[in-house]
């Protein structure tokens, strides 16, 4: 090979390498936005810093970021694919409610404590990575599977309502408050939730639930499912009950003496709601057919 062949040929080598390194840098310093409508908003928040709607930002802004609030308003755009969010991995807040997101990535996630993504088109969401979690918000999806959500142990507030969750294990010990009402629930295990103190279950296909290690239960808000019997013997700090367009055929409220609003119309087969003598429950709706009583055949 002569000199001038040869000489040729290293250059070539040289452009490749440096094209290849470019290309390297280029991966490690910026992060793809896909979606034009998240990264406009990233401008419009101060986060993209070059200002120019290119697919991509630079990975220090997304890592200086720990409050993300995507939701949308009427100067947002909506959208569709939050591919990049995982690069923002100092987030401990993040809201991107009203959208039309489909999935989402969250294992990078780490320090989230909150996460609001109500009224999006979620089928599936893994929170396996998620352990900070303290609040939860993913109301009106379309979910019929959570994963990961036990690993979430420090989680207080879970709002999973108007989806489509057949089966709901709720093992977090710290959890306060659940709603998980309008939903397609046949069976739903709280017994590992011993601090729960609010639950919203109307709107559901519940044949039955065990609420005995629930002891500071306070409200429970179980109307329009399929329950025929309930035990609320272990539940003495209950002040709320709206138990109303069931199938009960009996209810024993005489160990709820902190109870002041009662909902139980609507029971067909319930006629005689039990009660200790002089117990007062100063709201209560009923049926014509049924009566408070402290003795009920």
């Amino acid at each position: 090979m002569n000199s001038s062949l040869t000489y040729l040929v290293s250059c070539l080598l040289f452009l490749a390498a440096c094209s290849e390194n470019d290309n390297s840098i280029q991966s490690n310093t910026f992060i793809e936005i896909p979606d034009s409508e998240f990264e406009s908003i990233l401008i419009e928040q101060g986060i993209d810093s070059d200002g120019m709607i290119n697919q991509k930002i630079l990975r220090t802004d997304a890592e200086q970021v720990v409050r993300l609030d995507l939701n949308k308003d009427a100067s947002y755009g909506v959208i569709t694919d939050l591919s990049g969010i995982e690069s923002f991995i100092n987030i401990t807040y993040l809201s991107a409610a009203r959208h039309e997101i489909d999935s989402i990535d969250l294992s990078f996630n780490t320090r989230l404590d909150t996460l609001y993504l109500y009224a999006n088109y979620l089928n599936h969401i893994d929170l396996s990575k998620n352990t900070e979690l303290l609040e939860i918000d993913i109301q009106s999806n379309q979910l019929s599977t959570i994963t990961g959500l036990a690993n979430a142990g420090k989680l207080k507030k879970l709002n999973v309502s108007f989806n489509d969750i057949e089966h709901l294990i709720i093992s977090n010990t710290a959890i306060e408050v659940l709603h998980a009402s309008n939903n397609l629930l046949t069976t739903c295990d709280l017994s590992e939730a011993i601090k729960l103190k609010n639950i919203l279950l109307t709107s559901n296909q519940l044949g039955s639930i065990n609420l005995n290690s629930n002891n500071l239960l306070e409200t429970l808000l179980i109307s329009d499912n399929r329950l025929n019997d309930i035990n609320l013997a272990y539940n003495g700090q209950l002040s709320h009950l709206y138990i109303s367009s069931n199938q009960l055929n009996n209810l024993d409220l005489s160990p709820n003496t902190k109870l002041i609003d009662l909902r139980a119309d609507r029971n067909p087969d319930l006629k005689c709601i039990q009660i200790l003598p002089g117990q007062n429950i100063p709201t209560a709706i009923l049926s014509d057919y049924q009566v408070l009583n402290s003795s009920c055949n």
